[in-house]
């Protein structure tokens, strides 16, 4: 089966589509190019599929040239066959290929590759033939020399070859693979170690492999790491043996004993080994992958929170010893002012802190103080809620994580932003744009450091940071970036562009102060025609020359949308002004398919080209929830069984979500808790950002631990 077939086939789409979706890729275009302006050629997929299309072509294309490296190299060997092309064929799976090619592959010294030296390899034939027309003492006479001076060696030597075919079977290794997959059981123990503790629920713990949960998986391969547990794979081995000798033992008294040692040989020495470790592998990669596929689904709507816009905001980044930084930002993010205060311990300076902050919220007109969520955040919250009934204006405050600010304040980036303000005021000044902006300030961190899964610096790091820059791509050109406005890291991320690109659009722009329209972006140095045509429709020129440049309408679909205005007597000034309230009904009055042809276009571009008329210059986040904005605090002492909260979702991993309900610890809504009904995975109840009410089940002060509930709380409120 060709390639596109196969993807078709997986992904359920028309082969032709598939076949677009590949030349796209091959051609040079970015998934968010793709996905927005290709909708016609591949049925307006989204860019979730068309990124694991991608991954899934990448690697049946790996599939291909590892069955040709193979295929290539048995035929050196002269040892290509009918057979051996057809099971290469059928090969579904880089460890199928691994497999076929294990017997060919050049191995270090063994001890069946020792025997072989020795000319031992006929003996073997007949040992594993197991035919009754020999007797193996007999024949073993025949090969004994001068480096194979008795029979037992020379029996010997031919069972370890045997033993050595038997582990390289690929069609045994399978079966025994799916095997152990099946009805192997984990087992762990607690061994001693200073840090064992942290795993102590995992002292005796046994579960089938089928049945382990992908976070269970790391937190027992980080124990092993730690060297606080031991752990090890157990199955019936007569389930495994039963297979064994279907496929290699023969009813032979002369060779039952011979070839029931040289099957325990291979299986203790050669095969379990292996398939302990491929199983593990496995497991280790599956868990892997769902841990990045939980990073994907918490980082999305964590870029995508709805920023807070035209407010003057207040960071605050908290500390001990070292005092609070404060950054004061305009309603355009720059920096207005900056301090230092030391409201907590040991210092403890409440009043005079209160006092120098009441000066900076009414100079500035201060709208919301944004606080960091890490060290010393409880007592930051509790001085700002104090604060805030001394100031004569109305103003809010709002914890944000403040994940990667640190990553962000030390880097190269940050010294160039900022590099007038030490490490601290850095942070202070992203501590305050999280909330203004999410998404334009977290794109400066590196994404592995956000903070929203578990277990990051155990994941493979290249994977990871392939993925979730994904993502970060498809926020960023989800939004669009205002071309004037946007920093160099934001317009990194924009279809088509790199740092480079970006680097050269900023210099341009503060040469000719601004852009006017889009096209001047072929001006801008190493911007060709290939990257314009990728980035241009994710580039908006607010004011300009253009109102189409304020809008996700492509250029190249400019004279179209000028084509469709006309047919409804309406003008780009009817744009500017909002007063296409109307066409959606007009186009439907006329057809769809009638008009998309007319302007000669597809049905999926009218209708985005129509949805962007209506709404220039909108910003899709601005339907999204608003962060959650307090006045006074909670402690985790006043919390008791059976209070209801409005919390925040900040968190969802495999065992549950983690919710922020105003006490600086967030609680834990276990799986169990999140609905009525079944629940096969928390993302499919709730996302990062989501506000949710949750009760309080239990409080547990010394471990600072919150067990929260979601079941039935909906209700009982509404019966109040």
């Amino acid at each position: 089966m060709e390639i596109k077939e196969q993807l078709a086939s997986e992904f359920g789409l028309r082969q032709d589509y598939a076949e677009n979706i590949i030349n796209l890729i091959d051609e040079g275009n970015t998934i968010p190019f793709i996905a927005r302006y290709r909708k016609e050629m591949h049925g307006s997929c989204d860019d979730q599929v068309l990124r694991d299309f991608a991954d899934r072509l990448k690697y049946l294309r790996n599939l291909n040239e590892e069955k040709e490296k193979v295929q290539k190299v048995i035929t050196e060997q002269g040892k290509w066959t009918e057979e051996l092309a057809e099971a290469l064929s059928n090969a579904m799976t880089l460890t199928e290929v691994e497999d076929i090619y294990r017997p060919y592959k050049p191995k270090r010294r063994t001890r069946a590759s020792v025997a072989i030296a020795k000319g031992l390899e006929g003996l073997a034939d007949i040992l594993q033939a197991q035919s009754k027309s020999y007797v193996l003492l007999e024949e073993a006479q025949k090969y004994i020399k001068e480096d194979v001076p008795t029979v037992e060696e020379a029996i010997q030597g031919a069972k370890d070859i045997v033993a050595e075919r038997i582990s390289d079977s690929a069609e045994l290794r399978k079966e025994l693979r799916e095997i152990l997959a099946e009805k192997g059981v984990i087992n762990c123990t607690l061994l001693e170690n200073e840090n064992n503790l942290t795993y102590e629920t995992y002292a005796g713990f046994k579960q089938e492999v089928k049945n382990l949960p992908s976070h269970r998986i790391l937190a027992i391969n980080r124990g092993e790491n730690e060297k606080c547990l031991k752990v090890e794979i157990t199955i019936d081995e007569k389930l495994m043996f039963d297979v064994i000798n279907r496929y290699f033992k023969k009813n032979n008294p002369d060779t039952d004993q011979v070839m029931e040692e040289v099957i325990r040989d291979s299986y203790d020495r050669l095969l379990f080994p292996s398939l302990e470790r491929e199983c593990r592998n496995n497991l280790t990669e599956r868990a892997d992958e769902q841990a990045i596929k939980m990073f994907e689904v918490n980082l999305k709507p964590l870029l995508m929170e709805a920023p807070l816009k035209n407010n003057i905001i207040l960071g605050l980044d908290p500390a001990y010893r070292t005092g609070c930084k404060i950054a004061v930002i305009d309603k355009n993010g720059s920096v207005l002012d900056t301090t230092v205060i030391y409201p907590t311990p040991p210092q403890s300076k409440t009043e005079e802190s209160i006092e120098k902050l009441k000066v900076l919220i009414e100079k500035y007109n201060v709208d919301i103080v944004s606080i960091g969520n890490g060290t010393a955040s409880k007592e930051a919250e509790i001085f700002v809620a104090e604060l805030i009934k001394h100031v004569n204006r109305p103003v809010s405050y709002a914890v944000v994580s403040e994940a990667g600010a640190s990553v962000y304040s030390a880097s190269k980036l940050g010294a160039e932003e900022f590099p007038d303000y030490d490490v601290s005021l850095r942070s202070a000044v992203s501590i305050a744009r999280r909330l203004q902006d999410p998404l334009a300030e977290l794109i400066k961190i590196d994404v592995k450091s956000i903070g929203v899964g578990q277990y990051q610096h155990d994941m493979p790091q290249n994977r990871l940071t392939e993925v979730l820059t994904g993502v970060v791509e498809d926020c960023v050109n989800s939004v669009g970036v205002d071309l004037n406005t946007a920093s160099p890291s934001l317009l990194s991320y924009v279809s088509g562009l790199n740092m480079s690109i970006a680097k050269n659009i900023v210099a341009y722009r503060t040469k000719i102060k601004e852009f006017k329209n889009r096209e001047e972006l072929l001006k801008v140095p190493k911007l060709g025609p290939k990257a314009y045509e990728q980035c241009a429709g994710f580039l908006r020129v607010v004011g300009g020359e253009n109102i189409l440049d304020n809008t996700a309408v492509h250029p190249e679909s400019y004279d179209a949308a000028r084509k469709l205005l006309k047919i409804f007597n309406m003008t780009e000034e009817d744009v500017k002004n909002h007063n296409l309230v109307l066409l959606p009904k007009l186009i439907e009055e006329k057809g769809e398919e009638k008009v998309a042809k007319e302007i000669g276009i597809g049905v999926p571009t009218l209708k985005d080209i129509t949805s962007e008329l209506q709404k220039p210059g909108r910003d899709i986040r601005e339907s999204m929830p608003k962060p959650v904005l307090r006045s006074d605090v909670i402690h985790m002492e006043d919390l008791q069984e059976g209070m209801i909260f409005d919390g925040v979702v900040r968190n969802v991993v495999d065992f549950g979500a983690f919710v922020d309900i105003g006490v600086h610890q967030d609680g834990l809504v276990h799986i169990s808790q999140l609905s009525e009904g079944y629940v096969k995975h928390p993302s499919e109840v709730v996302k990062v950002g989501d506000k949710v009410k949750v009760k309080v089940m239990s409080v547990d002060l010394n471990k600072k631990r919150i067990s929260l509930t979601m079941k039935g709380v909906e209700n009982e409120e509404e019966n109040k």
